[in-house]
């Protein structure tokens, strides 16, 4: 599995799992796999419901199951579409319900409750820890083995992955395995505690929980002290893990858990040593809780007991003894377990206790608690055995011995006792260790010896005052054994401050330094401590190296004695340095004279020691010289360590003049020199005017060794203090000279010319001795090459001496070239400019060595020593002047001839003929590559080519011999290979070949060092691929590339390659090059070609079976390939990889492919790919010129195929992509294709709840579809076509809605809205939602919730809707009720005469609502649901706010009044419908219907500010459907009637309405004259509450009201009803105007009197007389003056028509 393939996996949902998708299979505990496919979900919801009724039978607690996981509901309950929160509690349901179940387990009925869950909640894939934690306690049954095969855990990365095992072959799992993955896995560990943990929290709260919590906690305890027992150390991880669980049990009330938890902690106790403060934690815990579970008592005891006898008891505190006393049957359990136990670690912790409690010093009355802690003291004395030193226990406290022999000496009344207490006492004061001391009240001698350490550690102080004070009264024998015995001491305080006690001895009393030494070897020998240890005998022996050394001739010192004493101690036996010496120093005393005794001794120890060293182990010679020069170099004024410096560095020259010592000759002998040397310097240093005594002259003496004479008058000088500084510099010039004079050379020293990097080791320690020249070299040729190396070494990295040649010493050799050099002839400087010589080359490194300054001073002593002469400066101002110009920048350049030149080039040449000469010394070479970087060439590369075949050869053959200078030249070298010598692989097939093979050296030969492979890939950089000119060698470098890439393990050289490929300018048809299969080139354009290809093959299956295979073809490489191709930016003519891609994808299809391997991950590739090539040839989506590619080219069909036959997601993902991209580029090719996109896209990926997905529909939608909406728009003129195409593509989207997970519904339909248009499709969008919710939804939801799903749906329908501007929410409505309003009126009517909907199509799946296709009742649910819809939508929040925030004010009240008119034309329609069904049964979905229209134009009303009102009605009384104008004069009166309060523009604009209402009230249409009745009616009705309510401020405007209404009255012509509307203005307005009446009466009162006199048509009428009579009361109120006129005939008509009323009556 690759690494993404990998990622992928991790980041799949449980959803995903394809065993979700497929039904050929279905996971069962209880069936086989297939069976279960073929099992419908009822019988598996009836098994479920079984089992549980079961289990409620055995335990009632399951009952609170039934409404939840087990409910009818449940059934169509998919959860990979439900939200989180639903999940999260679904989740907590089944964790809960499986903890109940586990200890059924193994019951019938339980595995049938869970087979319910594994079918319908697939708990086997989101609960997995949950059902492992259920049925774990019975690890050991067939039964969990059965579960386990359930799960998916075959990746290694899987939590649960070290199950797998167990899984194929079917056997339990093993203990041991199950105890081992335990203590090895905490997270496992943990896993087990939490869930015994969270069963006995939902357990504990139910009555007998016993025995359900038994198998658990019996498997807790097994595993958890099995796993501690197995564990080979139990670490801190593992401790404070339990320990919150080891709280939880021990506070537990529940028996077996807290048995269980005292199993651990005992386990654990054994096992590790805890901290004090845990153990009193732990003892608190237990001894507080004991009597909880009184069973449990005698356990908890035990516990303590083994808790104390495995840890620490120090300083445990009184609280848990508190508590254990309190206990009654304490003495009880301790006597019980006394009996088989032992119990003396609790009783030690206990005894303490009880004494102090009872033994009070003030102790008065007793009080309760005494007498508990006396009657248990007595308890435990008299029953329980005292072992182990428990008897003695009360001798600790010696405070309460002082007071009983205080209490004795006061009974003692008898004089002969007193005289006996008093004889003892006076023993103790009878010398000063028997003297008491102040601070412990006790002697000396009992406080050395005190019970309590503090005492101890008083008396060791008071005894080191007395050593420093000298006091009398204390004898050397008691103050050493004193000390002594206080040195074996258990307590650490006490041994410090004896240790503190005998430092002040040692330096006070020169006798103790004897003993105490002696004491000390003997301690070390004898406990074996210096045989285990090397370094401490290497350590002690160095140490104690001056004290064997003779510097005092008398027999009886100290230091005499304590020189025989390590002599003769067993140290000599065992350290190889020290062999022989006792009987060598035996022999030099018995045979030398008194006088001559010291130069003797120290004579024999360095001829012995020396052979020791080279006789010896040589692995340890080099770390004992480091040793014994540490000694030397220790500085101090001591005599012996002087002395002993002196006779280390004669025993360290002796051994380098010792011929037998071969190996590690050269580093013992650098090590000596540099002991030497320093030792001189600082004696130079300190004494620069020093001369050595002319008695000891260094050219005279011949001895090997310093003089024994001035040796010991060096010491009688130490011991008399006078000056030795003579004498000391004399002994270290003697060694000097010795060294020098007995160094061996090796036998390569004179030889050869120049010293290959073979022999550094010999040569390079001469050189660092120059001063010795003349002692060795004797020819000046051989000194000067030996002298040019030492001016290079400092350039070798090897370093194979682990020597550093610093400046000064470099400088040094210069200087010395330089004396030499200038005594050499003409002829000799002359051979030394031969390029062969590496004298000069030498010279030109070292030059560019160090700063400056330093640089200068070199080039100086060259140039006037070597370099003198016209030949050498033309020389010099070639290669110096030139390749060091940047160095040198004061030199100035000559101007170059062609004679300069061509000097130059051979300047150059002999610089690379030196480099690639396999003689020259790798380091040399390095440095004069160094030199050139920055020369390049082809002449450059040429001349490097057999340095480089050579080094290669030796990294493919030798690579362990490779030095690190050779690694670094061979880097250097393949930096030469860039674009100013790549022209070379094209004409020298040497290099070619070599940079191949360099690019192949993978082996890394030094860690600091990257691979040669690493170097020459970074070599290929763009300019150097373009600098190839020849293609075929472009190709060559390609494929070397890929097959690198292929084979590779190496993550650095893959991530190499990588950037290389990025980086470099390649031609597409070279890659083709590398992915066309030799054995098949044509590609299959079209899914007919591939199927016949298929049916060929069928019929021919024997003939391609007995077909060899021509040539293996690598997928593993193609996918490599196309890999680096996925972001590849730097591609010349993409277009031609089109074809090859396609052809590979076709391949991909093919079944042999696909059986071969999983192809998914490659189909991915090549589809990113086309991807990438689509964006580089069309960045914007644009279409793509025919020249540049042509579309067919571009199989579209394979595209869908792959999407067909693929049932990976990601593949999926990767083809939308593509088809979005082509979409822009070949819109038509893509539209042929469009509707299997988009079904699919429903069936398969909008059903996946993930991020990428949700990005891959949203890209999908923005570039396919606007694509075919423009070919569409490009191929015909009318939109038909594309509202066909539109209406599918959101019907595919809307099918699938229920099975898109809720949160991702919202989203998708808005992005797919807003790409088709909203204010064209949001409308077509709602009608199918209605139209699904009518059809399916209704169907599938039982009538209990059908309420909660019809609200959960209309609110997301308004959520959708408020994505949207308000324009286009109000476009939509009003479409859907032009819709509405098309839609025949019942389905048995004649439906083709009556559909003129535009938006119906010829084809059925381009229709909304296809009215044949259902039934009459949907029809009309269908009706009522997009009003209702419709009217909610209007009072929404949501659109009131976008209401308020639109800015475009005159535009949106245009959309309001066409809203308006539009909900009012269908209400006239619905009320036509009304009276036309009257009489059916379908008469009250009518009339709801109507109602539901009027509800929806009251909340469009409502919606309308007042300021927009009056326009919107304003324009309503203008239109030209009678039934709009009279609805809009019916909300202008509601609207005048309902409010109160009026701002005065807005009065001003109702005033502004009358003349459009006298317009109304005039207005005569003999075609319309009822309906003009009606509104003429409403106009007045209007006009008369206009007038009522602003008339009185305003009165002007109603003047021409009153006009218009008495021509009304006075016509004969009009209508009854409408002069009753008028009579009823006119008394209104009467009331309003008053006085501005008057000139209206002359025409008012007649015409009002003749109508009353017209008796028959008033009395015909009732309401035609009470306006009458109402207008004359008003008129008769207002204007009461003004009537005399008239009065006689007013008061006739009101008396006759009183008299017929009461007739009547």
């Amino acid at each position: 599995m690759t690494s993404l393939a990998e990622q992928l996996r991790r980041l799949a949902l449980p959803q995903s799992d394809p065993s979700l998708l497929s039904r050929a299979e279905a996971a069962s505990l209880l069936f086989d796999c297939k069976e279960a496919a073929a099992v419908d979900r009822d019988t598996f919801f009836a098994i479920g419901c079984t089992g549980l009724e079961e289990l409620m039978g055995i335990d009632p607690s399951f009952e609170v199951f039934q409404s939840s996981l087990f409910s009818s509901m449940s059934k169509g309950l998919e959860r990979s579409v439900q939200s989180k929160a639903v999940n999260q509690q679904l989740n907590q349901n089944i964790s809960l319900f499986l903890i109940h179940l586990s200890p059924y387990f193994m019951l019938k009925p339980a595995q049938k409750c869970l087979e319910w869950l594994i079918h319908r909640f697939h708990i086997h894939l989101y609960n997995q820890d949950s059902l492992i934690g259920c049925v774990l306690p019975y690890h050991e049954t067939k039964l969990f083995v059965r579960v386990i095969q359930l799960l998916n855990i075959k990746s290694p990365t899987h939590k649960w992955h070290w199950l797998d095992p167990i899984r194929k072959p079917g056997v339990p799992l093993a203990r041991g395995t199950l105890i081992t993955h335990c203590y090895k896995d905490l997270d496992f560990m943990d896993f087990i505690c939490r869930l015994v943990a969270k069963s006995v929290k939902v357990f504990s709260e139910l009555p007998g929980n016993s025995a359900q919590l038994r198998v658990l906690l019996a498997f807790y305890a097994s595993t958890i002290v099995s796993a501690l027992g197995a564990a080979e150390n139990i670490t801190d991880s593992i401790v404070s893990m339990l320990l919150p669980y080891i709280q939880k049990g021990l506070k537990s009330s529940i028996q077996d858990y807290r048995a269980a938890t005292y199993m651990i902690i005992c386990q654990m106790t054994v096992k590790v040593t805890v901290e004090v403060s845990l153990v009193h934690s732990l003892m608190l815990q237990i001894s507080k809780t004991l009597s909880k579970v009184p069973s449990l008592a005698r356990e908890g005891v035990a516990c303590l007991n083994l808790l104390l006898q495995t840890q620490k008891g120090d300083n445990l505190g009184k609280k848990p003894f508190n508590y254990l006393c309190n206990n009654p049957e304490l003495v009880t359990l301790l006597q019980g377990l006394s009996e088989g136990y032992d119990i003396s670690p609790l009783l030690r912790y206990l005894l303490p206790h009880l004494v102090c409690s009872i033994m009070k010093y003030d102790a008065g009355k007793l009080e309760r608690e005494d007498h508990i802690y006396i009657s248990h003291l007595e308890a435990i004395l008299q029953t329980i055995p005292l072992e182990k030193d428990l008897d003695h226990l009360l001798a600790s406290y010696p405070k309460a011995l002082d007071a009983v022999l205080e209490e004795h000496l006061e009974g003692a009344t008898d004089q002969a006792d007193q005289n006996l207490f008093h004889q003892f006492i006076s023993l103790s004061q009878s010398c000063g260790k028997y003297k008491f001391l102040e601070d412990s009240d006790t002697s000396l001698l009992l406080s050395l010896n005190h019970p309590q350490p503090a005492v101890r550690v008083l008396a060791l102080q008071h005894l080191k005052d007395v050593i420093e004070t000298s006091k009398e009264g204390f004898d050397q024998s008691f103050i050493e054994e004193a000390i002594f015995e206080r040195l074996k001491d258990d307590n650490r305080d006490v041994v410090m401050s004896a240790f503190s006690a005998l430092e002040v001895g040692v330096s006070l009393f020169f006798f103790f330094r004897y003993k105490v030494l002696e004491r000390a070897v003997e301690i070390l020998v004898k406990e074996e401590i210096l045989k285990e240890k090397k370094e401490l005998l290497d350590e002690a022996v160095m140490q104690l190296l001056p004290f064997m050394v003779i510097t005092n001739a008398n027999s009886k010192s100290s230091e005499w004695k304590m020189a025989i004493c390590l002599s003769e101690s067993d140290l000599c036996s065992l350290h190889p340095l020290l062999k022989g010496w006792p009987e060598a120093l035996q022999a030099a005393i018995k045979s030398s004279k008194p006088a001559e005794l010291i130069g003797a001794v120290n004579k024999e120890m360095i001829l012995l020691f020396s052979k020791n060293m080279t006789s010896g182990d040589p692995s340890l010679l080099l770390q004992m010289v480091d040793d014994l020069i540490c000694v030397a170099e220790t500085e101090s004024d001591n005599v012996k360590q002087k002395v002993t410096a002196h006779i280390i560095g004669s025993v360290l020259v002796q051994c380098c003049c010792d011929s037998q010592m071969k190996e590690s000759y050269f580093s013992v002998a650098i090590r000596v020199f540099r002991f030497l040397d320093e030792k001189i310097r600082n004696l130079k240093a300190c004494h620069p005017a020093e001369e050595t005594p002319s008695n000891w002259s260094i050219e005279t003496t011949q001895e090997s060794l310093v003089p024994m004479d001035l040796l010991t008058a060096y010491i009688e000088k130490l011991d008399s203090d006078q000056t030795v500084d003579a004498e000391e510099s004399a002994m270290f010039v003697f060694l000097l000279k010795n060294f020098i004079h007995h160094l061996k050379p090796p036998s390569s020293f004179p030889k050869g010319n120049l010293p290959n990097q073979g022999c550094p080791d010999q040569l390079f320690f001469f050189f660092s001795l120059l001063f010795t020249c003349k002692v060795h070299v004797k020819d000046s040729e051989v000194l000067f090459k030996f002298l040019s190396i030492l001016w290079t070494y400092s350039f070798n990295l090897s370093n194979h001496l682990n020597y550093e040649v610093n400046a000064m010493l470099q400088t040094r050799a210069l200087y010395i070239g330089y004396a030499v050099l200038v005594s050499q002839t003409y002829q000799k400087k002359k051979q030394l400019l031969s390029p062969s010589s590496p004298v000069l080359f030498g010279a030109i490194i070292n030059g560019l060595d160090g700063g400056k300054e330093c640089t200068h001073s070199k080039f100086e002593i060259l140039t006037h020593g070597l370099f003198a002469g016209e030949q050498f400066s033309l020389y010099l101002d070639c290669i110096i002047t030139k390749i060091m110009a940047t160095l040198f920048e004061e030199l100035q350049t000559q101007p170059k001839q062609k004679s300069q030149k061509k000097k130059l080039s051979e300047a150059l040449e002999s610089i690379l003929d030196c480099v690639q000469n396999p003689i020259c010394p790798s380091y040399v070479a390095r440095s004069l590559m160094k030199i050139l970087h920055e020369v390049h060439g082809e002449m450059i590369l040429s001349h490097l080519l057999p340095a480089l075949d050579r080094l290669l050869e030796k990294v493919s053959k030798e690579p362990e011999t490779m030095l690190k200078d050779e690694a670094v030249f061979l880097h250097l070298i393949l930096g030469k290979f860039n674009e100013h010598s790549a022209t070379l692989l094209c004409k020298n097939q040497q290099s070619l070949d070599l940079f191949i093979k360099s690019l192949h050296a993978a082996k890394k030969i030094y860690e600091e060092i990257p691979p040669f492979q690493i170097t020459a890939l970074g070599q290929i950089t763009k300019p150097f691929f373009a600098a190839v000119s020849d293609g075929m060698v472009q190709q060559k470098l390609l494929k070397v590339l890929f097959d690198l890439l292929l084979n590779c393990k190496n993550p650095l050289c893959a991530q190499t390659i990588s950037s290389v490929f990025k980086g470099i300018s390649v031609c597409a048809e070279q890659i083709v090059t590398e992915l066309e299969p030799p054995e098949k080139t044509r590609s299959l354009t079209t899914v007919q070609q591939t199927r016949r290809q298929k049916m060929q093959q069928q019929k021919k299956p024997q003939e391609a079976e007995l077909a060899p295979e021509t040539s293996h073809f690598s997928w593993q490489r193609v996918m490599l390939i196309l890999e680096l191709l996925q972001h590849k930016k730097k591609l010349k003519r993409p277009q031609a990889l089109v074809p090859a891609l396609f052809n590979l994808l076709s391949r991909c299809l093919e079944p042999q492919a696909s059986e071969e391997e999983n192809m998914e991950y490659t189909k991915q590739l090549i589809l990113s790919c086309l991807l990438n090539i689509c964006q580089k040839l069309s960045s914007d989506g644009s279409k793509v010129p025919a020249d540049v590619l042509d579309k067919e080219k571009f199989n579209v069909e394979l595209i869908v195929q792959c999407i067909r036959v693929s049932k990976m997601p990601q593949t999926h993902h990767h083809a939308l992509l593509l088809l979005g991209a082509v979409a822009g580029m070949f819109p038509d090719k893509v539209l042929h294709n469009i509707m299997p996109i988009f079904t699919f896209m429903g069936a398969n990926v909008l059903r996946l709840d993930d991020t990428y997905t949700f990005q891959v529909i949203n890209k999908t939608v923005q570039m396919v579809i606007p694509a075919l909406i423009q070919v569409n728009f490009d191929l015909s003129e009318s939109s038909g076509s594309v509202e066909e195409v539109v209406i599918k593509i959101i019907r595919v989207f809307v099918d699938a809605l229920p099975h898109v997970p809720e949160h991702r519904r919202l989203p998708i339909l808005t992005q797919l809205i807003t790409t088709v248009g909203g204010e064209r499709f949001l409308w077509v969008l709602l009608v199918l939602l209605f139209e699904q919710y009518v059809t399916k939804t209704v169907t599938a939801t039982s009538s209990t919730d059908k309420d909660a799903v019809l609200e959960a749906d209309t609110e997301f329908w308004i959520s959708i809707c408020c994505e949207f501007n308000i324009h286009s929410q109000f476009q939509s409505m009003m479409k859907i009720i032009h819709y509405l309003t098309e839609l025949p009126e019942n389905k048995e009517g004649n439906c083709k005469t009556k559909r003129t909907c535009k938006t119906k199509l010829k084809n059925q799946d381009g229709q909304l609502f296809n009215v044949e296709s259902h039934s009459g009742k949907q029809l009309r649910h269908f009706k009522f649901l997009s009003v209702s819809f419709m009217s909610q939508l209007l009072t929404s929040q949501s659109l009131v706010k976008k209401i308020v925030e639109c800015e475009e004010t005159e535009e949106l009240q245009k959309l309001e009044q066409r809203l308006l008119e539009d909900v009012l034309h269908y209400i006239n329609t619905v009320a036509s419908s009304v009276e036309g069904n009257a009489d059916k049964p379908t008469a009250k979905f009518w009339r709801v219907l109507l109602s539901k229209s009027y509800e929806m134009m009251d909340k469009v009303n409502a919606l309308l500010p007042t300021e927009t009102f009056i326009p919107v009605i304003r324009g309503l009384m203008t239109n030209q459907l009678p039934s709009v104008r009279r609805k809009a004069m019916d909300l202008l009166n509601n609207k005048v009637q309902q409010r109160t309060r009026w701002q005065k523009s807005q009065i001003r604009q109702l005033l502004e309405l009358v003349p459009e209402l006298i317009a109304i009230v005039q207005c005569k249409r003999k075609e319309e004259e009822e309906e003009q009745a009606i509104n003429r009616q409403t106009a007045l009705f209007s006009l008369k509450l206009l007038c009522k309510g602003f008339g009185t401020e305003n009165p002007m405007p109603f003047v021409p009201v009153l006009k218009t209404a008495i021509d009304l009255i006075s016509s004969e012509k009009e209508e009854k009803n409408v002069m009753g509307s008028a009579f009823l203005c006119i008394a209104e307005v009467t009331c309003t105007l008053k006085a501005q009446t008057i000139p209206q009466l002359p025409r008012l009162m007649p015409a009002l009197l003749k109508t009353l006199k017209n008796k028959k048509e008033l009395i015909s009428n009732e309401i035609y007389l009470l306006s009458a009579v109402t207008a004359l009361l008003k008129v008769a109120e207002t204007l009461p003056h003004f009537l005399s006129p008239y009065l006689m005939d007013c008061l006739l008509q009101v008396n006759n028509y009183g008299k017929i009323c009461k007739i009547n009556s």
